[in-house]
């Protein structure tokens, strides 16, 4: 999968969001990480639900939890 096709949106910090990042490159899979601590309307939306997978041709989101085996269905999906 190409670069910037997914989004993880997260915080610095964040260990569920280390998890996160963990999954997606044990999967082998390039992502784009957005730390929502900058963005108001990033914080308002994903605050309370980081970390956050969102595919960019579809916007459809997995939320945390999640594990490998979740991440690949979703992603096939």
């Amino acid at each position: 999968m190409s670069a910037r096709r997914l989004k993880l949106f997260g915080t610095h910090f964040c260990h569920l969001c280390d998890q996160a990042k963990a999954i997606l490159r044990e999967a082998d899979i390039e992502f784009e990480y957005v730390d929502i601590a900058a963005d108001e309307g990033l914080i308002e939306k994903y605050g309370t639900r980081i970390p956050v997978v969102q595919r960019i041709d579809s916007n459809e989101e997995l939320g945390w939890p999640f594990d490998a085996t979740m991440f690949a269905k979703w992603l096939n999906d």
